[in-house]
């Protein structure tokens, strides 16, 4: 019996001290998202495919309008279509279209919806150490070609993420442009 109180009390006590070093320093989530890059030099060392699920299961996750999920993701992971989309892309870099239903009806939030399954993944794949780049340039090239890049017929592209593995000696925030400062943005009434 005392052992079991004083086991409980340790556990307790752990932790606490765990819950408070985790509010003094933030959730991993916001470290990843304050320092966070679009990566540019990827390398050559595949994504693992149970690493790939994790990311895609996080952009299925994102929150829609009406609960609508009206989004489909295309990955790409054939080396010749991969590069017709993303120029000099390395081997073993994914390549995830996502797409939205092509909807002109009032009250369609469809952009904004894989907007924010785009944001997730890229999120989830910085989170597990990954590269990751936005690509908005390549989607009228892809809707024009949809059959090719597999996006179903009533679906058209939105977006575009590069997922691979990064040089970790390449030092990617110095050189990135710099950010307008919060007080350059944030209005408060």
């Amino acid at each position: 019996m005392k052992k079991t109180l004083i086991f409980s009390f340790v556990l307790l006590l752990v932790a606490g001290t765990c819950s408070l070093k985790a509010q003094e320093q933030g959730s991993s989530t916001t470290d990843v998202i304050l320092k966070g890059y679009s990566a540019k030099m990827f390398t050559s060392e595949p994504v693992k495919d149970s690493d790939l699920d994790l990311i895609l299961k996080c952009g299925i996750k994102a929150p829609s309008a009406r609960n609508s999920q009206g989004w489909k993701f295309t990955v790409i992971k054939d080396a010749g279509l991969a590069g017709e989309i993303i120029k000099n892309i390395n081997p073993g870099n994914i390549v995830v279209i996502v797409s939205g239903i092509d909807s002109q009806q009032p009250g369609s939030f469809t952009d904004f919806d894989c907007a924010l399954a785009t944001e997730n993944m890229y999120i989830a794949g910085q989170s597990l150490g990954y590269g990751v780049h936005i690509y908005a340039s390549p989607v009228s090239m892809i809707n024009q070609k949809k059959e090719a890049y597999g996006i179903p017929e009533s679906y058209r592209a939105i977006s575009v993420l590069r997922i691979g593995s990064i040089d970790k000696n390449v030092d990617a925030t110095s050189s990135a442009s710099t950010r307008k400062t919060f007080e350059d943005i944030v209005i408060y009434k």
